[in-house]
């Protein structure tokens, strides 16, 4: 029997709370890309993807795939309050012989693909896909990218050969926050529109507000009940360091790391918005 859909509630703050308690234990960064995706999986979790929390290898599960590896806070959180993971876990992360790394680690349970080398996460997921496919499976494969991922020839070829196989259980989910590592991601390398470039290499695509969990439940839905055997892409509007103001759509936040300062700033904010 396929295992079922969660429906358990995940609070954005919450999320965003056990992101900067992390950060904080780890002195580590990439803080900002982990709060631009936080509803992407808060809404994912709770209502579309089909796990077993009870066995988390379940031949019959959807997979969630983190390209974006350097984003991985925001599925540990969520992993955490799933109950996949404990206190220690996030006590201990990033730290001398902890489990939780600060990029994604298929060792870790409930990631399915170890992410950092940009545009990796992509070709394996696909991979997957077309495995399920040709056991003729009902499963979903649910990839998140970064917008300035979009920039690996790796994601490109990738798609290609999804839209070939027609792998309409493959769903990509762009993280567009308008950032990368260095800039502006249409400054690096504009990759936009990718709307455009997603219909013209015959995806089902649909663009959204990355923070409206009432826009991100339309489209997981769409994505989901799609009968079109075409491969399907969500192109996710967000923000970087979404729900910590002196975070917001700042790149900094990309590598720097939390004083206590800031530390306590953050955690008031977000628990006043709670």
């Amino acid at each position: 029997m396929k295992p079922s859909i969660l429906n358990k509630p995940l609070s954005s703050e919450q999320l965003r709370i056990n992101v900067i308690q992390m950060a904080k234990n780890g002195n580590s960064v990439h803080i900002g890309c982990a709060f631009s995706m936080i509803e992407l999986f808060a809404v994912l979790y709770e209502k579309f993807v089909s796990v077993d929390l009870t066995d988390l290898n379940n031949p019959e599960r959807d997979l969630v795939c983190l390209s974006k590896g350097h984003g991985v806070m925001a599925v540990y959180s969520c992993l955490y309050e799933l109950g996949v993971l404990d206190e220690v876990h996030i006590k201990n992360y990033f730290s001398d012989g902890s489990l939780l790394k600060g990029l994604s680690d298929s060792h870790v349970p409930g990631i399915e693909v170890s992410g950092g080398s940009l545009g990796h996460g992509v070709t394996v997921s696909v991979g997957y896909a077309l495995a399920i496919h040709m056991k003729k499976q009902n499963r979903k494969v649910f990839c998140f990218v970064g917008d300035g991922e979009m920039n690996e020839g790796s994601v490109w070829e990738s798609l290609l050969f999804a839209a070939h196989w027609k792998l309409k259980n493959f769903i990509l989910v762009i993280d567009a926050n308008d950032f990368q590592a260095m800039g502006r991601a249409n400054e690096v390398l504009n990759c936009e529109s990718f709307s455009d470039k997603l219909n013209s290499f015959n995806f089902e695509t649909w663009e959204c507000d990355g923070h409206s969990r009432k826009e991100l439940e339309e489209v997981y839905s769409k994505a989901t009940q799609s009968s079109d055997p075409r491969p399907k892409a969500i192109i996710a509007r967000t923000v970087k360091g979404k729900g910590v103001s002196f975070m917001e759509d700042d790149n900094i936040w990309h590598y720097t790391r939390l004083d206590e300062d800031t530390y306590q700033r953050s955690l008031s904010e977000l628990k006043a918005n709670a």
